[in-house]
C-alpha cells in the first residue's frame, strides 16, 4: 500500500493534484488506513498514472469523470471509450502538426538570421519600410 506522498513522488505529481483527483471522484475505491488517510493499492497508482496521462492528452475533468464511468460499467463500454480516445487522439495530431509547423518557421528563421549574420543574405523585414 502506499500514502498519498509516496504516489505523488512515484508519479511526480503535486499532492494538491492527486488530492484534487480523490475529492472530484476520480480516484473509486479509495481505501483509508487507521488514522483515516487515503491509501493507495497497484490497481489504484496505475489508474491514477492513467489518469495523467488523459490529463496530458487534454482531457479535461469532466471528460475524465466520463471516461470513468464507462471504464466502471465494464467491457460493454470499450467502443464508447474507444470513441472518446480516438477524438483526443485526433486532436493531440492536429496539435502534433501544427507544433512541427512552428519548429519548421522558427527553423527557417534560425537559418535566414544566420545568413544574414555571415554576410550570406542581405537583410530585409516586412516590418521596416524603405520610404525613400
Amino acid at each position: 500500500m502506499y500514502t498519498m506522498m509516496q504516489v505523488c513522488r512515484e508519479l511526480d505529481m503535486t499532492y494538491q493534484t492527486l488530492k484534487y483527483y480523490c475529492n472530484e471522484g476520480l480516484v473509486p475505491h479509495v481505501k483509508r488506513d487507521s488514522n483515516n488517510r487515503r491509501i493507495f493499492d497497484e490497481r489504484d497508482v496505475k489508474w491514477i498514472k492513467d489518469l495523467t496521462c488523459l490529463k496530458r492528452c487534454g482531457m479535461s475533468i469532466q471528460e475524465m469523470k466520463e471516461y470513468l464511468a464507462l471504464c466502471l460499467q465494464g467491457e460493454s463500454t470499450v467502443p464508447a471509450r474507444k470513441e472518446m480516445l480516438a477524438k483526443k487522439q485526433e486532436a493531440l495530431r492536429v496539435s502534433i502538426r501544427e507544433l512541427e509547423d512552428s519548429v519548421a518557421y522558427i527553423d527557417w528563421k534560425q537559418t535566414f538570421y544566420d545568413e544574414v549574420l555571415s554576410g550570406k543574405r542581405p537583410y530585409v523585414s516586412n516590418l521596416i519600410r524603405d520610404d525613400k
